[in-house]
């Protein structure tokens, strides 16, 4: 079963309503954490630095969204959360500059343009989104775990047809055949979940509420 369970956003946002609704919170938590820090240590953060400016941002992401500063109108949720990211990482990234007396440092390996910025969160969620997809074919659909791995190396990892075909122990054809039926099924799980990350249709990026 996936870990996600609300069908839609406005069900997410709608049960934020109510801070005693865990299940929810966990739900963005475990949704944003993953993406936050794969975006901050591609953008050169540490590991712990990287998970420091996830639990930042996910803090202000609560703090804000009861204090009603979060305005649909002006982004979807992911974009909104995205402001908030963007901000944290990069305060993140001139702590660490004035720390190694290197602000140019921070200036390097930033993205020159909002657009190169927004593009990578996106990507870092479509990442998430397909290790998430394949947790939930594995566990919602009769599919081998013998047929799941050779589909990773084959499609996902672009290994030759013969080479997963010795590693895993199967055929050729079964590998073909493993590309096949786990893309069928996975259709319609990444469909649901392009649409629990916003990724299903574009929107002008939110700003993040002030810190």
């Amino acid at each position: 079963m996936s870990r996600f369970r609300s069908t839609t956003t406005s069900a997410v946002l709608e049960g934020l309503h109510d801070a005693g609704n865990e299940s929810v919170w966990r739900e963005i938590d475990d949704r944003f954490r993953p993406v936050i820090i794969g975006v901050a240590q591609k953008l050169g953060l540490t590991p712990a630095d990287a998970a420091d400016a996830a639990q930042e941002s996910l803090i202000q992401f609560f703090q804000a969204y009861h204090a009603c500063k979060y305005d649909r109108s002006r982004g979807r949720l992911r974009q909104w959360m995205f402001g908030i990211a963007r901000k944290r990482i990069a305060d993140a990234k001139r702590k660490r500059a004035r720390h190694r007396e290197q602000a140019s440092e921070f200036i390097d390996d930033m993205p020159a343009n909002e657009p190169d910025l927004a593009r990578l969160w996106d990507d870092e969620c479509r990442r998430v989104m397909l290790r998430d997809a394949l947790v939930d074919l594995s566990a919602s659909c009769r599919v081998k775990p013998q047929t799941i791995r050779a589909f990773k190396l084959f499609a996902i990892d672009g290994r030759p047809a013969q080479a997963v075909a010795q590693e895993v122990g199967v055929t050729v054809q079964a590998v073909y055949m493993a590309k096949f039926h786990c893309l069928t099924h996975l259709r319609g799980i990444v469909a649901r979940l392009e649409q629990e990350y916003g990724l299903d249709e574009d929107g002008a990026t939110a700003d993040a509420p002030d810190a």
